[in-house]
């Protein structure tokens, strides 16, 4: 059977202004871009619901970048999307934007997906960021992960310059005060064989938003296939709650290079049940999160707008003068 079409999106948006490197940057001509050491490298998900997120996350970076045009970026669709009217949609707002579409094709993962407390979770896409080593080339080497609900203001070079040690496959932002205990059911803990898991870690949560990924270490650790057995026990016998995190913290947590806060001020969507209107947390920031329920085009567009929202909606690429299908 032939698979069914989605239609990505039915918005408009308008031209972004083009942004040019600076005169320090190297110059990396288009065609080995894709597979420089020199470039860096985004990775995204686009569809639907968060298009018009992603299109506002892409011009944040543009427009912070000291070295617009040495950013290559990667963007992973659902298989059943319409890649040709996506490609058009960004390459209408971004005529010199880098980029390439990775079909992700969410047969594999799919039966592993638990029901969490938040559906919008368990959407096969979510779960994409686990395939990236295998999606992108293999002369990819390390990648900058990011969610479509958030945006910079500084330049994307500083946190993908991150250093991963000797060991390190991932650098993420980490929150020791948050309850661990509490993004895993009594069943886990009351489990031996699962809970020691965490034995001679120091686990605490992390935000896999904002991720700098060493590929190369991925691919050697086999890490796609450790998760995957955590989704496999997950199903059995229900040890979490919340979609594609847990499991990256039963891999990761403990092992990671942690990363200033200020590169996620997460949780400005307010929490997985209310849009709630949340503060920043103190200090400074260069990447704001609106992970959480709300999102701050749905509340724009609601006439319910937190203060925040305002800030995001200076990259909001959206022209109102088409109608567009909600």
């Amino acid at each position: 059977m032939a698979a069914t079409v989605t239609p990505i999106t039915h918005q408009h948006f308008k031209e972004a202004s083009k942004f040019y490197n600076s005169p320090a940057c190297l110059s990396i001509s288009e065609p080995y871009i894709l597979c420089s050491h020199q470039a860096l490298h985004v990775a995204m998900t686009i569809d639907k619901a968060y298009i018009r997120g992603s299109m506002a996350a892409i011009l944040s970076v543009l427009q912070h970048s000291s070295c617009p045009h040495n950013i290559a970026f990667h963007f992973l669709i659902s298989a059943t999307a319409n890649a040709s009217l996506l490609r058009a949609t960004i390459s209408s707002s971004f005529p010199y934007l880098y980029f390439r579409l990775y079909p992700f094709d969410h047969s594999s993962v799919a039966p592993l997906i638990s029901t969490s407390i938040r559906s919008a979770l368990d959407c096969p896409l979510n779960y994409a960021r686990i395939y990236l080593a295998s999606l992108l080339p293999s002369c990819i080497h390390r990648v900058l992960y990011l969610d479509s609900d958030l945006i910079l203001v500084d330049d994307i070079a500083e946190l993908a310059a991150i250093q991963l040690g000797d060991n390190s496959v991932l650098a993420a932002t980490e929150y020791c005060s948050a309850n661990f205990v509490s993004y895993f059911t009594p069943t886990f803990w009351s489990n031996p064989c699962l809970s020691l898991t965490f034995a001679n870690r120091k686990a605490c949560y992390f935000n896999t938003g904002v991720m700098v990924m060493d590929l190369d270490r991925w691919r050697e650790g086999d890490y796609t296939r450790k998760i995957e057995e955590w989704m496999e026990i997950q199903k059995r016998m229900r040890i979490y709650e919340l979609g594609s995190l847990p499991p990256f913290l039963l891999v990761f947590a403990g092992n990671i290079v942690p990363v200033d806060h200020r590169w996620n001020q997460h949780g400005l969507g307010g929490d997985n049940f209310d849009s709630l209107c949340r503060d920043l947390h103190p200090g400074p920031f260069s990447v704001l999160h609106w992970s959480g329920k709300g999102k701050p085009w749905a509340r724009l567009d609601a006439k319910t707008p937190c203060l925040l929202d305002a800030l995001w909606a200076s990259y909001d690429l959206l022209d109102t003068s088409f109608a567009f299908d909600s």
